[in-house]
């Protein structure tokens, strides 16, 4: 396996959006060994919903977020041609042309090593898969150009970082566009990270390629 990518539940939201990457997703597959883990989205969001008005434990939480991650992506196989879903790691098969979908619960649930908190999301669980398949690239494909200095959704001043150590990114200690904890897990397991925006698939291509374009490259 050559590389995890990770689909962000926020692209979604855009049905256009969603449909132009996943049949992006499906051409890369064809020359490239991917794994997609899928985000939360909207699922996750009903999840934070029943936390607040709840008050749900921990673990409760953290169990029901990661089965969101199951059903968004059965979603995102539903819409990919080529793709197929898996459970188990041992399950992906290595060959060019079929895009495997992992759908986490199984897995997190048996390999509870990851904190139970909201400060763990799909990022994280997505490196941590990576480190497990012993994967050196992590592609984290967001609705935004990549991590920048604030929230670029509340101020349009924010500015994109182009390229951030992950031990720099973690002194940050606040949640960007990826959680908290992923630096960590990318520290841990030495990996090659970049965020990048899903609505420009083409993005996607050059980091495969390992070409320039717009993003953000976390460095070990």
């Amino acid at each position: 396996m050559e590389t995890v990518l990770k689909v962000g539940g926020s692209l979604a939201e855009d049905n256009k959006t969603i449909k132009a990457l996943c049949h992006q997703l499906g051409l890369l597959a064809k020359t490239h060994e991917i794994v997609v883990v899928p985000g939360g989205g909207k699922f996750a969001d009903t999840v934070r919903e029943f936390d607040k008005n709840h008050g749900l434990s921990d673990v409760a939480a953290h169990k029901m977020a990661i089965l969101a991650m199951d059903q968004y992506g059965l979603f995102l196989s539903d819409i990919t041609s080529n793709s197929y879903v898996v459970n188990d790691l041992k399950q992906i098969n290595e060959k060019m042309g079929n895009l495997p979908i992992l759908l986490p619960s199984k897995l997190m649930f048996q390999d509870n090593t990851l904190e139970n908190s909201w400060d763990i999301t799909s990022d994280s669980i997505a490196a941590h898969v990576a480190g497990l398949l012993d994967v050196q690239k992590l592609v984290l494909v967001t609705d935004v150009d990549g991590v920048f200095t604030e929230d670029p959704k509340q101020n349009e001043k924010a500015e994109l970082v182009k390229e951030i150590s992950a031990k720099e990114l973690q002194s940050w200690d606040k949640r960007t566009s990826v959680d908290k904890v992923l630096p960590k897990i990318v520290l841990e397991n030495s990996l090659d990270c970049y965020v990048v925006n899903g609505k420009h698939p083409e993005r996607i291509t050059a980091v495969l390629e390992n070409k320039k374009t717009v993003c953000t490259h976390v460095t070990v």
